[in-house]
This record gives C-alpha cells, sequence and structure tokens, in this order.
C-alpha cells in the first residue's frame, strides 16, 4: 500500500496510507528507528450508536495545504451526515506532530460525536518492553522506552487535556489490540500497561444542527520525559493553532524562496514542481543523508526497507536541489565526505547516520575477492558536487573536501581500470542485478573523472588534471570500441571480458543508457546517442499507460508478461531530459512538456509519485514516494526552463 502525505522536519517523518492511517513514524532520524514497525494509528468515529473506523463508511480526500507540508483532509460520511476536516503537520523547528479536526454535523439536529485515535507504538521498531501510561500531571498519555518518548495530548472543549483513555495489550494471547475497546463508544480508562501495549483516547463533541466545532491532538517527542513535558506546555501556552500557522508560513517561504519563470510551464506541472521540493524535503536528514524512500510495506517482499542513502540517489537528488537553488545539500557532501572509504570509493548503501547498511553484493566470487561496489555512485557524488560548485562558486565549502572527498574518488576511478582497454573494472549495476562494464556506469565514471580534472584544475593543479582528462578520454574510446554495437546501432547495456579475450556482451535496451548524453560523455546530438534514445523509446514505451519501462523483460513487480515492464518515473524523465538536450527550437520542447504532463498526470492526488506504476490500471507500485522520482522530476522541470530561455535569447539575438 503506497504512502502518502509524508510531513516532516529532518528529524522526524510521518506519513499515511491510501485510508488515511498514519503508518510511519521516524525519530530521531528520516528513515531511522520507525516507531510504528507500518503499523496504524487508527481513527475512528462514533455516533447516533454507530462506529466506524477510518475510511469504512467514509469518501476521503487527501491533499496538502498549498505551498506547505500541512495535509488537507476532507472525510464525509454523508450515512452519518457528518464531515470533517484534517490538517496534519510537523513543526518545521520543533519535535511536534500535530493534528487539527473540524467537525461538522451536517444534519438538522443536535448530535454527540465521540472521536477515538488509537496509537500502536512500536518503539525502536519492535513492542517488545514498551509502556503505555495516563500522566495525570498534564492529563496525557505517555508511550515510552528507554531514550524515546511519545506524550499525547489534545485540546477540546476550550480545555487541555485528555478526558478518557485506555492503555492495554495487543497481539498477546487473546488481546487483539486497546483499539478494539473504542468500538463500543466507551473506553476503559486503564491507567498503564506495559509489553506489547496500545493505547486510545477519546474526545466528546457536542454539536448543535450545522455546528462546526475544532479540536487539536498532538504527539510531543523527545528522549526524556522532562523534555516532552516541557515542550507539551510550550504547546499549551502558545495554542497549537499557532505552531500550525508558523509551520504553514515557514514552509511557504521556502518553496516559493526561487521563483520560477512560470509562463512557458502549464499549471499543473508547476504544482507537481512545488509538490516535488516539499515531498523530496521530507526525506532528507538534517545530518546530511538523503533517503531513497520510506514505505515499511516493502518489507514483505524482500524483508528490507528502502530507508536508507544510496550515493547515487542521493547525488542526483542533490544536483536536484541545486538546479533549483536549495544550497541545504551542503550537508550531503559533507555526510559523503564522512562515509567515504579511505581508498576512495563508496560501497553499497548507507543507514540514516552513515553506518555501512545491508547488502547483497558480496566480497567474494567464484572464490576471489572482489570490491562490491556500483562505481557510478562514487562517479556520480563528484560529477554533482562540480555542478554544485558551478551554481554557488562556495569555494570555502568546497576546500575541506577536496582532498579526501574529490582528488581521493578521483585517483580510485582512474586506479580501478583496465590498463588495456580504459574501461573501469567490472562493479554493479545501477539497478543492483548484474555485474559487468556497464554503460551507463562507465558513463559516470568519465563525467566524474571530467568533473575532478575540473577541481583539480581550478586548485592549480593542472598536471594532474590532465591525467584526469586523458583518463576520461580512454575510457571514452573505450566506449567506442566496446560498447557501441554497429549491426543494432546502439550502446550495449554490459560486457564482460571472458579469460581467453573475447567479449560477452549483454545488448538489452535498458532505459539507463540515457546516461551516456547525461554526463558528458558523449554530446546529446552525436549519432551514436541518438540511435540508442531512438531505439529506448520505441522499444521500452509501455502501452496503454504511457511511460518508459526500465529494459526489456523487467521482470521487478512486473503485472502484465506483454510489456517490457512497468513504466517507471525516472525512466520516463530520462527521455525527457533527452529531448531537452537536444532542442533547438521551441517546438522541439513539446515533447518533454508531455512528458512532464504524462508524470504530473500519474501522480497522486497529493501529489507524491511512486517508484513505478501498474500499466494498467495506473496505481502505485513499490515504495512511495521515490525521493528519486520527485529529484528527477525537479530536474527535469529546471532543465526545461533554462533550454527554454536559452532559445527565447538565440532568438532575440
Amino acid at each position: 500500500m503506497p504512502r502518502d502525505l509524508p510531513i516532516g522536519n529532518g528529524n522526524i517523518l510521518v506519513a499515511f496510507d491510501k485510508d488515511y492511517r498514519l503508518r510511519e513514524f521516524y525519530f530521531p532520524h528520516v528513515g531511522e528507528e520507525n516507531h510504528t514497525k507500518g503499523e496504524p494509528f487508527r481513527f475512528g468515529v462514533f455516533t447516533d450508536g454507530q462506529f466506524s473506523w477510518i475510511p469504512e463508511g467514509w469518501q476521503l480526500r487527501k491533499e496538502y495545504l498549498d505551498d506547505s507540508l500541512i495535509t488537507n483532509v476532507e472525510l464525509s460520511n454523508p450515512s452519518q451526515n457528518l464531515r470533517i476536516f484534517a490538517n496534519d503537520m510537523v513543526d518545521f523547528h520543533e519535535n511536534l506532530y500535530l493534528k487539527k479536526l473540524i467537525i461538522e454535523n451536517m444534519s438538522d439536529r443536535e448530535k454527540e460525536v465521540r472521536l477515538f485515535l488509537a496509537q500502536d507504538f512500536h518503539i525502536y521498531g519492535n513492542e517488545i518492553g514498551d509502556t503505555a501510561e495516563f500522566r495525570p500531571e498534564n492529563n496525557s498519555l505517555l508511550h515510552y522506552k528507554q531514550e524515546r518518548y511519545f506524550l499525547i495530548n489534545v485540546y477540546a472543549n476550550s480545555k487541555y487535556g485528555i478526558e478518557t483513555f485506555a492503555t492495554g495489550n495487543k497481539q498477546t494471547g487473546a488481546f487483539e489490540g486497546t483499539w478494539k475497546d473504542a468500538e463500543d463508544g466507551i473506553l476503559s480508562e486503564n491507567p498503564i500497561a506495559q509489553g506489547s501495549v496500545d493505547s486510545v483516547i477519546g474526545i466528546t463533541l457536542k454539536l448543535k444542527p450545522k455546528e462546526k466545532q475544532t479540536c487539536f491532538y498532538w504527539i510531543c517527542v523527545g528522549t526524556q520525559w522532562e523534555e516532552v513535558k516541557t515542550l507539551n506546555e510550550i504547546v499549551k501556552k502558545k495554542g497549537p493553532e499557532l505552531f500550525l500557522n508558523r509551520t504553514l508560513n515557514y514552509w511557504k517561504l521556502w518553496v516559493n524562496k526561487e521563483p520560477l519563470k512560470t509562463t512557458s510551464l502549464p499549471d499543473r506541472i508547476v504544482w507537481l514542481y512545488k509538490k516535488s521540493l516539499l515531498i523530496a524535503r521530507t526525506q532528507i536528514n538534517n545530518c546530511g543523508s538523503i533517503i531513497s524512500a520510506n514505505d515499511s510495506d516493502v518489507m514483505y517482499f524482500n524483508r528490507d526497507t528502502y530507508s536508507y542513502m544510496w550515493p547515487r540517489d542521493g547525488a542526483l537528488t542533490a544536483y536536484a536541489l541545486d538546479l533549483a537553488g536549495y544550497g541545504i545539500t551542503i550537508d550531503f557532501y559533507n555526510f559523503c565526505n564522512k562515509v567515504i572509504e579511505k581508498k576512495g570509493y563508496f560501497l553499497h548503501k548507507y543507514t540514516p547516520t552513515g553506518s555501512l547498511a545491508s547488502s547483497w553484493h558480496p566480497w567474494l566470487k567464484e572464490k576471489k575477492p572482489q570490491l562490491p561496489i556500483q562505481e557510478d555512485e562514487t562517479a556520480l557524488v563528484i560529477w554533482a558536487l562540480w555542478k554544485h560548485y558551478l551554481i554557488f562558486r562556495d569555494i570555502e565549502f568546497i576546500k575541506p573536501l577536496y582532498k579526501t572527498l574529490i582528488k581521493r574518488s578521483a585517483d580510485f576511478m582512474m586506479n580501478y581500470r583496465d590498463e588495456k582497454t580504459g574501461l573501469p573494472l567490472p562493479s554493479y549495476d545501477l539497478w543492483e542485478e548484474r555485474q559487468g562494464i556497464l554503460t551507463f556506469t562507465v558513463s559516470t565514471v568519465i563525467g566524474g573523472l571530467i568533473a575532478s580534472a575540473n577541481f583539480t584544475e581550478a586548485f592549480g593543479e593542472k598536471e594532474l588534471a590532465d591525467e584526469y582528462r586523458k583518463g576520461a578520454q580512454k575510457m571514452r574510446d573505450g566506449m567506442d570500441r566496446y560498447l557501441y554495437l554497429e549491426n543494432e546501432k546502439r550502446f550495449a547495456r554490459m560486457i564482460n571480458f571472458n579469460r581467453d579475450g573475447s567479449v560477452q556482451v549483454d545488448p538489452t535496451i535498458d532505459a539507463s543508457l540515457y546516461g551516456t548524453f547525461a554526463f558528458g560523455a558523449y554530446l546529446p546530438d552525436d549519432e551514436k546517442v541518438k540511435n540508442t534514445m531512438d531505439q529506448i523509446s520505441t522499444k521500452l514505451w509501455c502501452n496503454p499507460s504511457g511511460g518508459v519501462a526500465r529494459y526489456e523483460n523487467d521482470s521487478y513487480y512486473r503485472v502484465d508478461s506483454t510489456g517490457p515492464g512497468n513504466p517507471w518515473f525516472i525512466t520516463t524523465l530520462w527521455l525527457a531530459q533527452y529531448y531537452i538536450a537536444v532542442a533547438k527550437e521551441k517546438k522541439d520542447l513539446e515533447k518533454p512538456l508531455s512528458i512532464l504532463q504524462w508524470v504530473a498526470d500519474h501522480a497522486l492526488p497529493s501529489g507524491v509519485l511512486a517508484e513505478q506504476i501498474n500499466p494498467n490500471t495506473q496505481e502505485p507500485l513499490s515504495v512511495s514516494p521515490l525521493t528519486w522520482s520527485h529529484a528527477t522530476y525537479i530536474t527535469v522541470v529546471q532543465e526545461y526552463l533554462n533550454k527554454y530561455a536559452q532559445i527565447e535569447i538565440k532568438k532575440g539575438c
């Protein structure tokens, strides 16, 4: 089930599922310590003797308030003559999750409405040794374990404090969960439970005909009791509405920091561009790591998640944010400088705090040691860092990275080559499925070496810069000789050299071949690139949905055996990048504009982009949101606007 409406502040990430059930609650790092384990926090309503857990019998509309990371949710139940408006937010500064609820009685008679909010914490990602208790000194509920505290409180009927509650055991013996206690409209008020526990709080409102009433619910998050107790008092002193308003104003200021010249873009594309900036920000830790995705349902696929930092995904996201004018990426590059290996390469992936993450790339293959890396990850960090420098010219920031990150990576890329061909030694591909000498990887290494040459020349080391450029040129010659297939008139996905010197070719058409022009290995109008991209657009286009599959016969989450695979947002947007790169007149920009529109049309109503979609139903597949999807959309919009401006200037001249 895809995640929707992510909200956060770089310490906390909260996300809901399609049924508006809170399913992800990360703290103190985005992607690390999911205190729900993907289990739902339920929201129920009791009125006229009837109880329902949302979404049962309710119609949902889920969006954000304009230009913000505050949800704008409408819940309506015609049979109960009720409507609920909800705004969820994480304060931009404090570790505070807050929900505002407006309850509307749409009937012509007075109604008593009881709201029930159930908390199903799995603190530190498990339910062992948790405690849930009522704290009478401030009429709050508290869930805690070790150094994680979650204080729950409300404001309703013009007063602070929880009036009715229950704590108890869940999924233990005969106990399904304390949330069941709410279904008769009355809570037991058991004051404490330990072990595998959950809790429920109740709010009772009496509404006159056609009346609306407002209440607030919040969770203060911290590492000790005094911390959350103090934050709760601050919320009560300042009022919960203030926190909502200040966070709304902050995100409006943030997302409009760099106004777009949008005269050439339809409103829907501008809308998704802003949403992508905001949603991407929710996946970025304040310590610098950029997380791929935070959707715990994917655990059922391989008992692992996407809640890691891949240097490749992070670099391409940083590039997108730099293009958009957001210098927050300096924390990412500092993070990379911290985790890079002393020999100058990045390993597979990292946890949000920089530890080595889980991997399936072995250090031993066919009884021989090997380096289990995806070399494109190393190359793209340096490539993106040079792009960052070109935009911001922040030499004081680059200086401490020059020796430990830039030169160290460049020397590795130069040394990790086959002396005869000049090509990089085999590594794993960006899809993490195969190992060899990949066109995409070689293209990124060329881009990384050129960037390294630019840096070293800027720092006055011209001879070293010349070495890096010669290394890049020799790789380019190797691509011409070994990776371009003259008969097929396109690049191969991958080659491997056999022991006898013969070449084993993987000729599969793969969307990642866009890398040949994207990082500077070839000019976009090179005939080799054109031939390759033409075949990608014809062979990998999905029908009837539209969009581009990763490669021929892609089996990952595949739902239709007749097409090439499922359409991915990033691969479809890569085609748009090519059309932009070769555009010479305004009419040439119609194709990429239509792709941007296609992506916007297939986003969730909130603006969230998944990894891929079902080609038959158009529904999201795999993780959602995928940071890379949003980053690529930001990149393509920026590249479109830059090319549009270039054409305008040329036309004016």
